[in-house]
């Protein structure tokens, strides 16, 4: 009798548990509540290049690409592109790091960040240590031209933004040494 009176109680507190621990699940807003609108097109577009920051932002009015925020420039100076598993500076990419050099030497306040990029193939370890080599490349050729150790830091991105299977003409992209301005 003591066998079935547990096996009793078990099963009463199995089926108390089950139903107590399943809720219902939260209703989904229906299209005109959400920022698309019943027609799947909203108010807002995020993605229009057109509108205008707010003035409270702190981001600045730049040319089409450049982006600038409290801390960095990004898109004023040009990418440096790698061949595919290379990391040395393509006689035709130099001008765009003496053009780099030049933006310091005319703004002595800001400092440059070197960010190398990977297209998505190789493992993330190795392309990690390609991006860093092309960061530093980048770098050296920069104190080669005479900046100074203390404008310039670099950063590996490795294969991070990298399109995945993308091709030819994306991964060219993909391969590549951003310079950015930081300000502070």
């Amino acid at each position: 009798m003591k066998i079935v009176a547990k096996i009793f109680t078990l099963a009463f507190l199995a089926t108390a548990i089950a139903l107590t621990g399943c809720s219902k699940k939260p209703k989904r807003p229906s299209p005109d509540q959400t920022m698309m609108g019943p027609n799947g097109g909203g108010s807002i577009n995020p993605l229009d290049v057109n509108t205008v920051a707010d003035a409270n932002s702190g981001l600045e009015q730049r040319p089409e690409g450049v982006i600038e925020d409290e801390f960095t420039i990004r898109g004023l100076l040009q990418p440096v592109y790698f061949d595919y598993d290379k990391s040395g500076i393509k006689q035709s990419e130099r001008a765009k790091l003496e053009a780099a050099a030049e933006y310091l030497k005319a703004h002595p306040e800001h400092r440059l960040l070197l960010e190398g990029y990977c297209d998505w193939r190789g493992t993330a370890e190795y392309n990690l240590s390609l991006g860093d080599r092309r960061a530093n490349a980048a770098k050296k050729f920069l104190l080669s031209l005479g900046v100074a150790t203390t404008k310039l830091e670099s950063n590996s991105k490795g294969s991070l933004e990298a399109t995945k299977s993308g091709t030819e003409e994306q991964m060219s992209k993909d391969r590549r040494a951003e310079v950015v301005i930081l300000k502070k």
